[in-house]
């Protein structure tokens, strides 16, 4: 059996019927597969969504199992690096769980 990787990713969504988030899911879920692993949960975080996709990401890590996270790329954790380090920081420290990035270097 894979093991469990969850996703995350921040798309701005304005026109109705965009489809940014589900080639994005697809993106993550072909890297997941090429890895070994089996995508579950994707967490979004767009304009329209009033409750934040990260914090219920983190809540749902320190519930599970789950020690894997998958980015599109780190700017979907915010454009300025420092932040997208201390965002990269904060998951693991708070639930041990490693960063997969799919454009780049994976960590």
């Amino acid at each position: 059996m894979r093991p469990t990787i969850y996703g995350y990713m921040r798309v701005a969504i304005d026109a109705e019927g965009s489809d940014e988030a589900e080639v994005i899911r697809r993106e993550l879920a072909t890297f997941a597969d090429r890895e070994g692993f089996a995508l579950g949960d994707v967490f979004t975080e767009s304009v329209r969504c009033a409750e934040s996709a990260f914090e219920a990401m983190i809540g749902r890590l320190k519930q599970s199992d789950v020690k894997n996270v998958l980015v599109p790329s780190l700017w979907h954790f915010a454009r300025l690096p420092g932040l997208q380090d201390a965002m990269r920081q904060h998951i693991e420290r708070e639930t041990g769980a490693r960063i997969w990035i799919v454009q780049g270097q994976r960590r």
